[in-house]
């Protein structure tokens, strides 16, 4: 007996199957994020309960000294980790989706490095507020990504041409860096290099607003920006061919990954390897059908655990990018081997 296979059935099942796993994982990711978060508020020299932390956040007044340490104490840095997460999650895996290359993250394209430059120069030679410092890290992530985009144009944009411009203008903004600390006296120089490391609890309550009303509109728009971003993927003839404007949606995700990565950078500096390692995490979870979001709750829960490790289970309190630093690093050494093994670079 013969059995006869709807084809276009089996292709609805397999797409909602997929549909399905990414929107469980995408839900056990909000609840850990959410767990994480709550466990930065109760964690410290004093400790607070989950009904205080829930009642302080909610509806304070009750306990004015849980009140103060979870709401002035905790929670900027949490927030802080929440924002910065969720950033880099996003731009990391739009930058690897668009680009073609999972070595395309920001941290080695010059988005960082730029940011990084301008903010290391207000500080060292302008002695600037934590404010100016901020907007300095933002317009030169701006900035430097001007001109690579500009560095990269033949008729359009390759991603292995991006990388490689990225990379080396990288190169030059962090040669620029060390010859600036290098010159600083000893107290900007320790101001410059704390900044670069990168931590989530330096960020000013007005740097801290800026970052979470500019997600309350970048994250929704990350979403409704999927779709060409999944056509891009396929190619650009044939996202063409299904009706995406190529070089318009590429500049647009362009743009939407450089003001996440610029922001998350002026509030918290340049924290490594999040970005590069949110969205293949968030891949491996989900499925093929993994969206930007998932994406940028897996940032969330590496830079809140990360926070956590650094200020809770370290012998001393650590900025937060050495502890993402010691968990990046051999995910790169690994992810270099592979793509060289595979032919997958360029």
């Amino acid at each position: 007996m013969t059995i006869q296979l709807d084809a276009p059935a089996v292709v609805r099942a397999g797409r909602r199957s997929r549909r399905r796993r990414s929107a469980v994982v995408t839900a056990v990711l909000a609840v850990a994020t959410l767990g994480l978060f709550v466990l930065t508020l109760m964690v410290g020299s004093f400790a607070v309960s989950v009904p205080d932390v829930v009642r302080s956040l909610l509806s304070p007044g009750a306990d004015p000294s849980a009140d103060f340490v979870v709401r002035d104490l905790r929670l900027p840095t949490a927030a802080t980790a929440l924002g910065v997460g969720i950033a880099l999650g996003i731009a990391g895996t739009v930058f690897q989706k668009l680009l073609g290359n999972p070595l395309a993250s920001p941290d080695f394209v010059g988005i960082s490095s730029g940011a990084s430059m301008c903010a290391v120069s207000t500080i060292v030679l302008f002695g600037a507020s934590s404010t100016v410092v901020s907007g300095s890290a933002l317009a030169g992530a701006l900035a430097t990504a001007a001109l690579i985009y500009v560095l990269a144009w033949r008729d359009g944009i390759s991603g292995y041409r991006f990388v490689l411009i990225g990379i080396g203008v990288s190169q030059l903004m962090l040669s620029i860096i060390g010859y600036i600390v290098a010159r600083a006296d000893i107290h900007e120089a320790r101001e410059a290099m704390t900044w670069l490391v990168g931590t989530v609890g330096l960020a000013g309550t007005g740097e801290l607003r800026v970052l979470l009303g500019a997600l309350i509109v970048l994250v929704p728009t990350a979403l409704l920006l999927e779709r060409p971003l999944r056509s891009l993927e396929l190619g650009d003839g044939a996202a063409t061919a299904l009706g995406t404007r190529v070089e318009l949606s590429r500049f647009a995700l362009l743009a939407l990954s450089i003001v996440l990565v610029g922001l998350s950078v002026a509030v918290a500096g340049p924290i490594m390897f999040v970005a590069l390692i949110a969205g293949p995490i968030a891949q491996r979870l989900a499925g093929p059908a993994s969206s930007v979001l998932a994406s940028g709750l897996v940032g969330a829960v590496i830079v809140l655990a990360a926070d956590l490790v650094a200020q809770h289970v370290a012998p001393t309190a650590l900025p937060t990018g050495v502890v993402t630093g010691i968990v990046g690093a051999p995910y790169l050494i690994w992810l270099l081997a592979t793509v060289n093994r595979e032919g997958r670079g360029g």
